[in-house]
């Protein structure tokens, strides 16, 4: 059975040297690949080497490079705007002479980029300083050196924008125009500040801490945000005066930089909102306040009254102050702009002008009462007098270099003087409605001096004080006319200057005609005729008269105290008042003593030469009780006046006392002594000169025999 089985195979040597061979060959090749790897770790290592050392090396001239880029910037000298503005002067130039055709070229030369950009980026950090209030803009060098660099931008912007195709050149203007737009927007609130800043020792705080304005250029119409209010310390006058001198240079350096750039509207604006917030903030210090038509219209005459005088020193303080300052200041801030200056102190005085004015057409048209006059008449004055002052400050038409937009404030101001003048004409006039009109029929107690005489004679008075300036208006308003109530012979007697023929001579027709002295003497001689008809209502005709000469001498007395009114009048027509109150005096003197008078006659008192005994206690008795009645009647009429009271009594005092003495003497001893003689012979002749001096006191007295009972 064992030899049946199948033998197993045995391993041959040949298959034992193959897999020893394989195993050899496995072990080279994994030898190799060892080998290999080695190899390729020592390559990429010897390539991370290579790699640093030639990084350092490149780190290492770089740095070298920037050292010596360091050294060599550390050797130039640093660039400044007064450096980079040589060359951009340069630059300049070059486009100049392109643009003239002197190179022969019409091609612009080769922009220095690197330059410009320097230029415009100094300048920017330059305002960006001031703005910030890292810096206080200077004075001096400084702020000329910067103004200078903002002229070059805007020359260097205008000249590149005239290559704008070329790309380099575009870029460059778009640049340089919005840095030139940012130093006009610095520019501008810089002369804003200044404009507003009067205070001089507060200069540097205000100008380092003021509150950033709204650059015009940015919102053009949102003014009420750039207007406003200066310091409250400025007047119209102190406003333009208030300026130093270095800061009137700065304002001119400034609006000379801002114009020269295009930005003439900007600067005018700003100038022209500051200067009128200054003028109408400095109205109040002079006392006056804006009031609106209407207001004026409804305002009671008192208050009106103290707003008329307050705002006649406004006006003429505005004009022959302000206006000066003003014109001055334009033409310093503006020097090199002639057209310019005139055209802003025309806005500013015209709005100054029409908002005073406003005021003074308000008045016009209040509704007119005698007592006005003299305010109206104030108002016309100081238009009449400020406007010459006003056509020297202010150009002629024809002297503008271009029309005026503005209305002409010596127009302006002509027409409303004209409405003033017709407005005081008619006035003055209606002085004739009301002495017309006081028609009552009641007598003044005592023939005192009518209230219409003293408010006619007073009010004259005062307007005679405006003479000079009634006779203006009266000729410009009445030349044509003539008082109803002249007749020619009436003017030739009573004309003003009288016989000495003056000025004021109203005869028709002549040169001298004087409308206001010939309107002055129709309202005396309707006074006149009125105060003859209030005589009428004394039933005594004595006290008629004394009615009469009260009033006269009171006329007479105004009259003679008035320079004016007598020269208006004339020394003719004084005589002729005066005549007439010494003939009121002679009547007086018949219509009461003539028949006390005739007590003391001899007729009658002799009976075939002897001396009637009853007719003569007769004339006694009826002397005292006349003299009586006399007496307790007369010592309560007025004279006011005394000179006029004592004439009237020593007049009266030499008619009776003389005569009464005269006939005391020749006719007392035909009494018996005693009884008789106390019963007839009531008065010594001194007693009757006491109590002739108590008459016209205007205080009622008892009669004399009672206060003798008493």
């Amino acid at each position: 059975m064992e030899s049946n089985q199948p033998h197993l195979p045995k391993k041959s040597s040949s298959f034992s040297s193959s897999r020893d061979e394989k195993y050899r060959e496995i072990n080279r090749n994994l030898s190799l690949g060892s080998i290999k790897l080695e190899q390729s770790y020592e390559k990429k290592e010897r390539h991370d080497q290579e790699t640093i050392e030639e990084e350092r090396e490149e780190e290492k001239a770089t740095k070298e490079q920037e050292e010596e880029k360091e050294e060599s910037n550390a050797e130039e000298p640093e660039a400044t705007l007064l450096t980079i503005s040589e060359d951009i002067d340069r630059f300049l130039r070059l486009l100049l002479a392109v643009e003239d055709g002197q190179d022969g070229s019409h091609e612009p030369p080769e922009i220095p980029e690197s330059t410009v950009e320097k230029f415009v980026t100094l300048i920017e950090e330059e305002i960006a300083k001031y703005e910030t209030g890292e810096e206080k803009w200077p004075s001096g060098d400084d702020e000329l050196s910067l103004l200078d660099a903002i002229d070059r931008v805007s020359k260097l912007t205008s000249a590149v924008a005239k290559f704008s195709s070329e790309p380099k050149y575009n870029e460059a203007m778009n640049h340089s125009g919005s840095v030139l737009h940012h130093a006009m927007c610095f520019l501008e609130d810089e002369f804003h500040s200044l404009l507003q800043d009067s205070r001089t020792k507060q200069e540097a705080a205000s100008s380092s801490s003021r509150t950033k304005q709204l650059p015009s250029l940015i919102y053009r119409f949102h003014e009420p945000e750039r207007s406003a209010s200066p310091s409250a310390e400025s007047t119209p006058c102190e406003s333009s005066q208030a300026y130093i001198p270095e800061n009137t240079e700065r304002l001119h350096r400034i609006a000379d930089a801002m114009i020269s750039a295009g930005y003439v509207t900007e600067c005018c604006q700003v100038f022209s909102i500051a200067r009128r917030n200054a003028f109408e903030v400095g109205l109040p210090s002079l006392g006056f306040e804006k009031v609106g038509i209407e207001d004026v219209i409804k305002m009671a005459w008192e208050n009106l009254e103290s707003e008329i005088a307050t705002w006649v020193k406004a006006f003429r303080h505005t004009v022959t102050a302000s206006f000066t300052a003003e014109r001055e200041l334009c033409e310093a801030v503006f020097a090199s702009h002639r057209a310019i200056s005139d055209r802003l102190f025309l806005a500013f005085a015209n709005g100054a002008i029409i908002q005073l004015l406003t005021f003074a057409e308000a008045v016009t048209m209040t509704k007119r009462s005698a007592e006005k006059l003299f305010k109206v008449l104030d108002v016309y004055e100081a238009m009449r007098d400020v406007l010459p002052t006003v056509e020297a400050l202010l150009p002629d038409d024809g002297e503008q270099d271009e029309p005026s937009v503005f209305a002409d404030p010596k127009t302006e101001i002509s027409s409303l003087r004209y409405r003033l003048g017709e407005a005081a004409v008619a006035i003055f006039c209606d002085l004739e409605s009301s002495i017309k009109a006081d028609n009552s029929k009641t007598p003044v107690p005592g023939g005192a001096v009518h209230p219409l005489t003293r408010y006619v004679m007073n009010y004259l008075k005062y307007a005679c004080e405006y003479k000079n300036t009634l006779e203006q208006v009266f000729k410009e308003h009445k030349h044509a006319e003539k008082p109803s109530s002249f007749d020619e012979d009436r003017e030739n007697s009573q004309t003003g200057g009288g016989g000495d023929g003056d000025r004021n001579s109203n005869s028709g027709g002549s040169d001298n005609y004087n409308p206001f002295a010939a309107q002055l003497i129709e309202v005396m001689d309707l006074l006149h005729s009125n105060l003859e008809s209030k005589s009428k209502l004394y039933k005594d005709l004595a006290l008629s008269n004394i009615f009469l000469m009260n009033n006269g001498r009171y006329i007479a007395k105004k009259v003679k105290g008035s320079p004016e009114i007598h020269q208006l009048l004339g020394e003719k027509w004084y005589r002729k008042r005066s005549s007439d109150l010494r003939q009121y005096h002679k009547n007086y003197q018949r219509e009461t003593w003539s028949k006390l008078l005739a007590c003391l006659k001899d007729d009658g008192l002799q009976v075939r030469g002897s001396v009637a005994k009853p007719v003569l206690k007769e004339r006694f008795k009826s002397f005292n009780a006349m003299f009586d009645e006399i007496h307790k009647a007369q010592t309560s009429w007025v004279v006011s006046d005394e000179q006029l009271q004592s004439e009237l009594r020593v007049s009266v005092s030499a008619v009776v006392v003389p005569a009464y003495r005269s006939f005391l003497g020749r006719f007392s001893q035909y009494l018996d002594p005693g009884r008789q003689t106390e019963k007839y012979i009531k008065f010594g002749p001194e007693d009757l000169e006491n109590l002739i001096d108590e008459l016209f006191d205007g205080n009622p007295s008892s009669s004399i025999a009672s206060r003798r009972r008493t």
